[in-house]
């Protein structure tokens, strides 16, 4: 099963706007000085320092990408690999320029990571990926906590399901995606006329659905493979319709990839635990 949006060339990927580089200057992770940034509630921002990390800044990567056509056959079920090649690399690009950032401030990882699409007034096949997050570093500076290869782990985890997570013995590996955009193929005519007024499956779309689910979700796992991970955690399936028309469709599912760590990482039980709180405002 191909993993999208590996092994491109140049180094694209690593690229940062001169902005970046200035902004980052400033922050607590690239000097002692400075401030640190950070989407945090206040809530989360205590946790994560009782879970012994402090945050460093706030990380941003980005893409512009334009999406290109492809033609489908109009009555049969097929992935479109020419524009899930584009949705893939495109979101690579700015994870990948996202976490680049983190690495520039010496961070362990990053958390709350977000990933999104922007569209503008360019034209409707003009798309911006942008993921965000906030760079976080263990207090006890061991490096311990970062991804296999060396680098910041990524999460898209919350501060509360991190503490958690460390406090079981584990901690995230890496953001992990999964994409397919797939054309379910149209009905005939007498297909619609035949299930006029009755109750039944219909099995082409269902067949359809189903192969583009699953194309997704193993390219998902794939990559939390390919990042040494022992498992992935808060698995999410979106569904969305673009700009190719109402046959084509993506299928995208996320997860954070996390591996065990060894015991003297774990948490200490005589750590506060987070609490659940139950607002009663109306």
């Amino acid at each position: 099963m191909p993993i999208f949006g590996k092994g491109q060339s140049g180094d694209s990927s690593s690229w940062e706007p001169e902005a970046a580089g200035g902004r980052l200057a400033r922050t607590a992770g690239a000097d002692p000085t400075g401030v640190f940034t950070s989407d945090l509630s206040v809530s989360e921002y205590v946790l994560l320092g009782e879970a012994g990390f402090e945050p460093l800044g706030f990380v941003v990567g980005s893409s512009i990408y334009h999406i290109g056509l492809q033609v489908a056959r109009w009555g049969q079920n097929q992935e479109l690999g020419n524009l899930t090649q584009a949705m893939y690399s495109a979101r690579e690009l700015a994870m990948a320029r996202m976490r680049a950032e983190a690495d520039e401030l010496g961070a362990d990882g990053v958390v709350g990571v977000i990933l999104r699409l922007q569209a503008y007034v360019w034209g409707q096949d003009v798309l911006e990926f942008v993921a965000t997050g906030t760079a976080v570093r263990a207090l006890a500076g061991t490096g311990a906590h970062k991804a296999p290869d060396g680098r910041a782990f990524t999460s898209d985890l919350s501060a509360q399901d991190f503490f958690r997570l460390l406090a079981a013995g584990a901690v995230p590996v890496a953001f992990v995606l999964g994409t397919c955009v797939y054309h379910i193929a149209h009905q005939s005519v007498m297909q619609t006329l035949r299930q006029a007024g009755q109750n039944q499956e219909m099995v082409q779309f269902t067949q359809g659905i189903y192969e583009a689910r699953e194309l997704a979700l193993s390219r998902m796992q794939d990559e939390a493979t390919e990042a040494s991970a022992s498992g992935i955690v808060g698995v999410d399936v979106k569904v969305s319709n673009h700009v190719w028309g109402e046959h084509a469709t993506e299928f995208f599912a996320t997860g954070t990839a996390v591996r065990r760590l060894s015991e003297e990482h774990r948490i200490p039980d005589t750590s506060p635990k987070p609490t659940f709180t139950l607002g009663l405002d109306s």
